[in-house]
């Protein structure tokens, strides 16, 4: 075979690459701050706490999950204290809570897992005097991990919900 007949599939494998890294969106696993504090994905800046990268960056967005569970750990409930502040002091946004799994499991069962996640932070926000209205969830189970291999340091990060605002003040 010569060079020319493998020239088509290494590039087409290059593009692919290439392609899949374009699509990467760095604001759903909690943006990317540049210096000075400022978000470059149009969240605000970090230093002003009426900002969603305040929220997303000193409030903290995600919780952690053991495996196979949807109890709140004492440092998961930690995070949602501070959550639950921002949000009763920020009336002016909402928030979709997403559960999360690792892949692990079947789909179906990790969409009832991350479903069951996501309740449970939401019932500790409305806990917390967050108004119930202002929370939804939705499930994502295995199909929106943050870290991709077969090892628990991935697995790990992968088991989480993660609280989502939207509304307030753009700036």
């Amino acid at each position: 075979m010569s060079i020319w007949t493998k020239l088509p599939a290494k590039a087409m494998l290059l593009t692919a690459c290439v392609g899949l890294a374009a699509c990467t969106d760095p604001s759903r696993v909690g943006g990317g701050a540049n210096s000075g504090g400022q978000i470059d994905n149009g969240l605000g800046s970090a230093s002003d706490p009426t900002t969603a990268a305040y929220f997303n960056e000193v409030v903290g967005d995600r919780v952690l999950f053991e495996v196979d569970q949807s109890t709140l750990t004492f440092e998961g409930q930690t995070v949602l204290d501070g959550q639950a502040r921002w949000l009763i002091a920020n009336s002016d946004y909402a928030a979709v809570i997403e559960g999360h799994a690792d892949e692990q499991g079947t789909r179906e069962y990790n969409l009832a897992l991350g479903a069951r996640r996501a309740s449970a932070a939401r019932e500790y926000l409305v806990s917390k005097g967050v108004a119930g209205t202002r929370l939804r969830t939705v499930s994502y189970g295995k199909e929106r991990p943050i870290e991709i291999c077969s090892q628990e340091a991935c697995y790990s990060q992968n088991r989480r919900s993660v609280t989502v605002i939207s509304g307030g003040v753009t700036g």
